[in-house]
């Protein structure tokens, strides 16, 4: 059974750090490019950033400079490192792992950014 297990959201202040973990199981975690997507209340799902089996990275502009995407074949598990928080960084935050005609989601961390 394919399993997406994202962990470590929550409230923080502006200008502040969280990690965020995506446990996979049920799949060959190393073939997939795994990638962070979020969605604000009333706006469309976004790519955050995504990292492909060789490491290969991509952000999105909102994001560069300040998140870093890593992954740990050896944990099956993908992070989201995310600094120099902003208001509008407010979303939940889903992990997807995708491989050929394979894709699967996550059910969502939700992260606040607010003073």
């Amino acid at each position: 059974q394919v399993q997406l297990v994202e962990s470590g959201g929550g409230l923080v202040q502006p200008g502040g750090s969280l990690r965020l973990s995506c446990a996979a199981s049920g799949f060959t975690f190393r073939n997939y490019v795994m990638s962070w997507h979020r969605q604000a209340p009333g706006k469309e799902r976004e790519l955050v950033a995504n990292i492909t089996p060789l490491t290969r990275t991509n952000y999105a502009d909102s994001v560069k400079g300040r998140f870093t995407v890593s992954r740990d074949n050896a944990r099956n598990t993908v992070y989201l490192q995310m600094n120099s928080l902003k208001s509008e960084d407010t979303a939940v935050y889903y992990c997807k792992a995708n491989w050929l005609s394979y894709s699967y989601w996550g059910q969502g961390t939700q992260v606040t950014v607010s003073s």
